[in-house]
Order: structure tokens, then C-alpha cells, then sequence
């Protein structure tokens, strides 16, 4: 009996097939990487959303994050809003879907949106520091002491 192989068993895209899913997956996602050298770099284009209850954010949060619960996003909520700027959201992690909840309620009331890629749990598995507190706190001007090996 001849092995098939299990990888194979759906055919790989071709290239420009590939090329327009991975362009368009990079559109909707970020990772933690990406997100702290913004913050460190002071990039004002991008507002880091903590979507967990304000609770949570408390207990630890994004230095930069603005706490603001996925259940709080609605017309009243997001009216402080600046529609010019791009929101990337978070929660704890993959088992988690605050920062997708956030998400979804922030692109239906027009906002630019990306999600935060394993969320905080990822952001502390990378070396990340967090923020207790109500303070939002900061990496602008920070050194990167951290090696993720994704640059």
C-alpha cells in the first residue's frame, strides 16, 4: 500500500491565489510583534482597544490600550472615536472572542478594525510588558529587549 500524503490530500493554491488570501488575512489581522514596534514608534494611526471588561483591563492591559468592552461598542460608546484611525482589538487570547465581538461591532459602525492575534495571552508570550491600572500607560520611546523572531 502506497502512503498518502496527508498535506497533499487538498491541493496547494497556485501562487497569485495564495498571494490575494495571505494580502487579504494580513488586512484583517495583526500580531504582537507589529503592535508594540507602533507603540513603540509612537505611530498616533493606530488605537490599541482592550474589548475585555474594564475589569480585566485593569488586572493588565496593553501599555497604550484604551479600555473600551465589546458591549459597550455601539453609537454612544464609539462617538469619542477618531474614524481616521485604524483600531486594533484584544482580549485574553484564542479562547477568547471579546477582541472579534469588538471587532465585528466596530467595522458595522464603519470603523477600520484589525484583530490582535492571540491577544494578550500572545503579547505576554512574546516577552511584552503590561500596565496595571487605570493608567493606559506607554512603550513610546521604549528599547526592544524583545526577540520574537518575527521581524
Amino acid at each position: 500500500m502506497t502512503y498518502r500524503s496527508q498535506v497533499l490530500a487538498f491541493p496547494p493554491a497556485e501562487a497569485a491565489e495564495n498571494l490575494a488570501y495571505l494580502a487579504a488575512k494580513l488586512r484583517f489581522y495583526t500580531d504582537a510583534w507589529d503592535v508594540a514596534e507602533d507603540l513603540r514608534h509612537g505611530v498616533d494611526a493606530i488605537v490599541v482597544i482592550d474589548a475585555r471588561s474594564e475589569q480585566h483591563y485593569l488586572a493588565g492591559h496593553i501599555p497604550g490600550a484604551v479600555s473600551l468592552p465589546h458591549r459597550r461598542m455601539d453609537e454612544a460608546g464609539t462617538a469619542a472615536l477618531d474614524r481616521d484611525k485604524v483600531y486594533i482589538t484584544y482580549c485574553d487570547g484564542i479562547g477568547c472572542n471579546a477582541s472579534t465581538k469588538g471587532a465585528y461591532q466596530l467595522a458595522r459602525l464603519g470603523f477600520k478594525v484589525k484583530e490582535l492575534i492571540g491577544g494578550l495571552d500572545f503579547w505576554l508570550r512574546d516577552g511584552y510588558p503590561v500596565v496595571s491600572g487605570a493608567s493606559r500607560g506607554s512603550l513610546a520611546g521604549q528599547p526592544s529587549d524583545v526577540d520574537c523572531g518575527c521581524a
